[in-house]
């Protein structure tokens, strides 16, 4: 069976989207300890691996990133507040690319074909999250291994997030409901960290929304 590596961070997104790759794929997870506030996530990941049967997986710690990033977002920022709705404080610079670069380490020496991670259609506001970004970055690793590659020592790797392929968030939820039932409401998707869903920041809204729109009924539980 071929293999993947999916970025996977415990959130609904990357948990569905594993679902989605595992009948055809042999699932190797990958997960970031970026110094976000939703360390939670991580946790969270832990608890999946079984239940989403991945050949391994691996955190990664990158927390010295928080120091870099200095107060430029909320999701690091320790005086910045999070928002309800989207704002460009939101977006982490460039967390995709350093995320897909480590992942695509690791798939060129598992021989992986396939690196995954959660965009989807409702991601259009994240420039890291677009189609056009993770076919330039796969375009570029694959020459960064190009004589590897053509000696047959490495795989070309292919980038791949359910947004190349139309899939909304909904769509998600459908696939992961269907893979894993209610296990699916004890993933996490806050920006923050704690005992429920905080049900106001922009994420656990677009959780909310999402499954309305996949017409399952939301059971996780917010604090809102």
């Amino acid at each position: 069976m071929k293999k993947a590596v999916v970025v996977y961070s415990g959130g609904i997104d990357s948990v569905c989207v594993a679902c989605y790759l595992k009948p055809k794929y042999e699932l190797y997870g990958i997960s970031f300890s970026y110094g976000q506030k939703a360390n939670k996530e991580i946790i969270v990941a832990k608890s999946f691996v079984k239940k989403l049967g991945l050949k391994k997986h691996k955190i990664v710690d990158i927390s010295f990133m928080k120091q870099l990033y200095g107060d430029s977002n909320v999701l690091t920022s320790s005086k910045r507040k999070i928002p309800s709705k989207f704002d460009y404080s939101i977006v982490v610079p460039i967390r995709n690319a350093v995320f897909l670069s480590i992942a695509s380490a690791w798939a060129f020496t598992l021989n992986a074909s396939l690196v995954a991670y959660g965009a989807h259609t409702g991601d259009k506001n994240y420039p890291d999250c677009r189609p056009i970004f993770s076919k330039k970055l796969g375009s570029a690793f694959n020459q960064g291994e190009i004589d590897g590659i053509k000696t047959g020592l490495r795989k070309n790797i292919k980038i791949w997030s359910p947004y190349k392929d139309g899939l909304s968030k909904s769509d998600l939820i459908k696939v992961g409901y269907k893979a894993i039932g209610e296990s699916i409401f004890k993933t996490w998707s806050c920006y923050s960290s704690g005992r429920f869903h905080c049900g106001f920041c922009e994420s656990c809204n677009n959780r909310k929304i999402g499954f309305e729109k996949s017409g399952i009924k939301d059971k996780t539980k917010y604090l809102k």
